[in-house]
This record gives C-alpha cells, sequence and structure tokens, in this order.
C-alpha cells in the first residue's frame, strides 16, 4: 500500500515508518520537524517537511500522490504545556486534523489510522484500564485527542470514512536505529538512563507514599516497535471494518523504582535518586487492559518484558550520548 504517515519524524513515527517499509509498504513521511529529527527520518520513505495545519500544502500534497491510507501521528505531545497554552493543542490536533480529513476525503483516501493516548481516560477509576472506561482528560492534550477521536466517529457515520484508534499508554525502548530524544525529555525512562550515563543530576522520584508496593507510581511501558506493529495490524484490520478503538499496553505495571532498579542492572551503575513531593493529578496506578487488541489485531506485544525495553533504550543512548545532534 501507498501510505502517509504525519509525524514520522517523531520518535514513534519514525519506527511506525521503520516497520510499516519492513511490511512492504511504500512510504511518504510528513513532518513539521517541531519535535521530529532528521535522523530519524527513514532513508526508504520519502520525506516531506510541512505542517497539516498549511491546507494548501497539504493539498499539494494529496494531489501529488495516491494514498491508499492515512498513519496520523503529527500532534502537539508535550503535557506541561496542555493548561498554560491550551490553543496550541486544539490548532494542530483538532483543526489540524480537520485539514487533514477534508483533504482525504477530496482526494478519496477513506482510511485512517489515529494516534490517540491513554490521556483520554483522564483519572482512573480502577487499576486496569480497558477502552470502556470513562474518558475525562483533565488536560486540553487529552481532550484534544478524544475530540478528534469523536470527529472521526462522525465522519465515519456521515463520509465512510474507516478508522482505528490506538491508545498508547507509556511508549518506550529503542530500535537498533531510531531511538528517544525529546527537548525537553519528560518521559521517565530515558531520564533514568541519562541520570545513568551522566552521574549527574539525580532521578526525580515525585511521591513515595503511595499505596502501592514499594510507595511510588506504578505505569504500564509498552516497547515502542510493538506500538508500531500494532499500526501496521491495524491497517490490515481497516480492510474488514469500519471503525475501532484499541489500548496499547503491556497490561503489567511497573513502579518507578521498578524502572531504576531495572536500569542499574542494565547500565551496571547506581543511579541516584531524590524522592520529592507527589505531583498534583498523579494517580497511584495506570495500566492497560489490552485484551480487545489482543483478540481483534491479533496483537502481541514481543519485548514486554521492562528489562528488555530499558536495554534497547540503554542501547541506543549509549551509540547517540547526544541524542540525534540538534
Amino acid at each position: 500500500m501507498n501510505i502517509l504517515v504525519t509525524g514520522g519524524a517523531g520518535y514513534v513515527g519514525s519506527v511506525v515508518v521503520e516497520e510499516l517499509l519492513k511490511s512492504g509498504n511504500k512510504v511518504i513521511s510528513l513532518d513539521n520537524m517541531q519535535q521530529g529529527h532528521k535522523g530519524a527520518i527513514h532513508s526508504g520513505a520519502e520525506f516531506i517537511s510541512m505542517d497539516i495545519c498549511a491546507l494548501e500544502a497539504l493539498d499539494k500534497v494529496f494531489a501529488r500522490y495516491h494514498f491508499d491510507a492515512v498513519v496520523h501521528m503529527a500532534a502537539e505531545t508535550l503535557v506541561e504545556y496542555s493548561v498554560t497554552d491550551p490553543g496550541r493543542y486544539f490548532r494542530s490536533n483538532v483543526i489540524g486534523g480537520i485539514n487533514l480529513l477534508d483533504t482525504m476525503l477530496k482526494y478519496n483516501v477513506y482510511k485512517i489510522i489515529f494516534s490517540s493516548t491513554a490521556a483520554i481516560y483522564g483519572e482512573p477509576q480502577s487499576d486496569l484500564i480497558d477502552e470502556d472506561h470513562p474518558k475525562t482528560p483533565i488536560n486540553s492534550y487529552g481532550e484534544s485527542k478524544l475530540m478528534f477521536e469523536n470527529i472521526l466517529k462522525w465522519y465515519g457515520r456521515a463520509y465512510g470514512l474507516k478508522h482505528i484508534s490506538l491508545r498508547y499508554f507509556n511508549a518506550a525502548g529503542a530500535t537498533k536505529l531510531l531511538g528517544e530524544d525529546h527537548c525537553p525529555e519528560t518521559h521517565l525512562i530515558p531520564n533514568v538512563l541519562k541520570a545513568a550515563w551522566n552521574q549527574s543530576e539525580p532521578v526525580k522520584v515525585f511521591g513515595a507514599d503511595y499505596q502501592t508496593r514499594d510507595g511510588s507510581c506504578i505505569r504500564d511501558y509498552v516497547h515502542v516497535r510493538d506500538i508500531a506493529q500494532a499500526h501496521v495490524l491495524s491497517l490490515d484490520k481497516l480492510g474488514d471494518t469500519s471503525s475501532g478503538a484499541y489500548n496499547l499496553g503491556n497490561g503489567a505495571g511497573y513502579s518507578v523504582f521498578d524502572v531504576v532498579r531495572t536500569a542499574e542492572k542494565v547500565a551496571r551503575v547506581k543511579i541516584p535518586v531524590k524522592v520529592s513531593s507527589r505531583r498534583p493529578g498523579d494517580p497511584a496506578v495506570l495500566v492497560a487492559s489490552s485484551h480487545k487488541a489482543k483478540q481483534e489485531l491479533s496483537w502481541k506485544p514481543q519485548f514486554p518484558e521492562l528489562e528488555s525495553i530499558i536495554e534497547s533504550a540503554w542501547k541506543w543512548l549509549s551509540e547517540h550520548p547526544n541524542g540525534y545532534e540538534r
């Protein structure tokens, strides 16, 4: 198939491009490079630098190529700004997304895989979250993703658009070529590994007094390659269904201290830790039920163990200590 991937130079997007190419697809990768990296652009994909909010430029891309489907990953994702500057999230994640959908329909492209998030659920009401869990986002990032999921639903009903939303929990790990390099970096595993590498600033643990086995928060980490594989399987599924939404997680939770101890084992160093007070809005446990994805997509994580996830990230960091060298 001929696939357009928006956000194809980002962390998860670049790995999705890699997996789509391995599966024999032709890929056109699009990214505005706000959070993407030149080093993450796959040589096997044709790359276009542009923003999906630029409607006229987007139209030219669709006029030039014939796409069988779209994998939509371009978005504002830094949660820390989603309360102080919600406008940027709604402009990019909602208005930009509508631009994409309207252009797809104009050029008779009726299949889309959407990169959604566990942030649409908000505060968990159960330790294990399935797709029917109440959806009450607590920030504009999660709200914008939920809004677009609902837009997909209505476009499906009105225009026959086939769509699948994949709700990631905590993407982590790396492939041989591609890894995680955000600025600023807010994710736990890369920050823990940077502390192991630099042996300078300690890892901040926000709260050690939760009602968990060791007092720290528990989260569900899923290897980025497993997430990418779910996109490949979802494209196959769209031939048989008109819509769907799936959680992507391991169904097992690891605490912050689990991550630190496992990283120490992988890196063979002691990692400095500093316990701080809890952050507002941080639930004690956030773990996915991925039963639906396993049943309907035949998705099975190939790297479910925390050690294998961290080991892949450590190997990439060791070979790219300065990331993609901005």
